[in-house]
C-alpha cells in the first residue's frame, strides 16, 4: 500500500501545485483557460497519437486488457444510468452529471501508468484509451445531445481526443512510420502534457455546486471510484490477465472522472457547477482509493 502511494504521490503533488498556483498566486482566469485549451486541443492529443503510433500491439497479448477496460466502462455507464429510474433526478442535471460515473482523467491515468509500469505501462494505457475514449465520449455526448439542439455527429468529429486516438490507431494498423523530426516534436509535446494537465486539474478544483441532490452526486462518485474498479478487477481475474496488465486496468478503472466533463457540459449549455464539484470530490477521494485499488490488484495478481 505505502509503495503504491509513493508511486502516485508525485502526480497528486502536481494537482496540489495547480490548486495553490490558482488560489495563492496572481494568475488570471484567462491564463488558465488558455492553458487548459492548449493541453486539451494540442498537447494531450499529441501524447495519445504518438504513444499509440509507437506501440506494438497484438490481439493475443493485449486484447484481454482492452476488453476488460471497455466492458468495465460499459458496466459503469449502466450503473450510472440506473440513477434515472431509481432517483428520478431533473433531466438536465442527470444528463450533465451521469458522465462522471464512467469518464476518467486521462492525464492522471497516463502519468500514473508511467509511475507504475514505465514506458510499457504508458503503451498499455494508451491502448486502453484508444478504445475507451471514443466509447466514453459517444455515451456522454449522445446523452447531452438529447437535451440540446447540438448534433451528435458534429460533436464527435470535432473532439480532439477522438481524432487523436482514431488517427493513431489507423497509423499503427497501417504500419506508418513518422519522420524522426515529427516523432521527436510529438514526443516533446506529449511530455509537456502530463505535468501541465495535472496542474490544470488542480487549478480547476472547486467544491461549489454540492448544495442539492447529494444522493445523486454520491451515487455517481461511488460508481466511479468503487464499483467501476471492482467490476474491472473481477473481469481481469476471470480472464486471467497478467499481473502488469491487471495493475494498469486497476489504475484506469480507479481514476477520478475527467476534467473535460466540465468543459463538455458547459460547452453544450448545461450547468457546470455540479460537474465541477464531482470532479473535485472524486479527485480528492481518489488520493485514498486509487492506491488501495492498485495495491489490491498487486496482491490478487502477484
Amino acid at each position: 500500500m505505502l509503495a503504491n502511494a509513493a508511486l502516485i504521490l508525485p502526480d497528486f503533488a502536481l494537482i496540489v501545485l495547480g490548486f495553490v498556483l490558482f488560489h495563492r498566486f496572481g494568475y488570471e482566469r484567462g491564463f488558465w483557460i488558455g492553458l487548459e485549451r492548449l493541453v486539451y486541443f494540442v498537447l494531450f492529443p499529441a501524447l495519445l497519437f504518438s504513444s499509440i503510433v509507437a506501440s506494438s500491439y497484438t490481439l493475443a497479448a493485449d486484447g484481454g486488457l482492452a476488453l476488460v477496460a471497455a466492458s468495465g466502462l460499459l458496466a459503469a455507464a449502466l450503473l450510472g444510468f440506473l440513477a434515472r429510474p431509481l432517483l428520478r433526478p431533473p433531466p438536465a442535471l442527470f444528463a450533465s452529471c451521469v458522465q462522471t460515473a464512467f469518464r476518467y482523467n486521462s492525464y492522471l491515468g497516463l502519468a500514473l501508468a508511467q509511475s507504475v509500469a514505465g514506458s510499457r505501462g504508458v503503451a498499455q494505457i494508451a491502448l486502453v484509451l484508444s478504445v475507451c475514449i471514443p466509447l466514453a465520449n459517444l455515451i456522454a455526448v449522445s446523452t447531452l445531445a438529447r437535451h440540446t439542439q447540438t448534433g451528435l455527429l458534429r460533436e464527435l468529429v470535432r473532439n480532439p481526443l477522438i481524432i487523436a486516438t482514431v488517427s493513431g490507431l489507423a497509423a499503427n494498423l497501417l504500419g506508418l512510420q513518422l519522420p524522426q523530426v515529427a516523432t521527436q516534436a510529438l514526443g516533446r509535446l506529449g511530455q509537456a502534457s502530463l505535468a501541465l494537465g495535472l496542474i490544470c486539474v488542480g487549478a480547476g478544483l472547486s467544491l461549489a455546486g454540492a448544495a442539492t441532490h447529494r444522493v445523486l452526486l454520491g451515487w455517481f462518485s461511488a460508481v466511479k471510484l468503487l464499483l467501476f474498479p471492482a467490476v474491472v478487477l473481477a473481469l481481469a481475474w476471470l480472464l486471467g490477465l497478467p499481473a502488469e496488465q491487471a495493475r494498469i486496468a486497476a489504475v484506469f478503472a480507479a481514476l477520478p472522472t475527467a476534467t473535460s466533463a466540465y468543459v463538455l457540459a458547459t460547452r453544450m449549455g448545461f450547468d457546470g457547477a455540479p460537474v465541477s464539484f464531482l470532479i473535485t470530490a472524486q479527485t480528492l477521494a481518489s488520493m485514498l482509493t486509487l492506491p488501495l485499488w492498485v495495491a489490491l490488484a498487486s496482491r490478487l495478481f502477484a
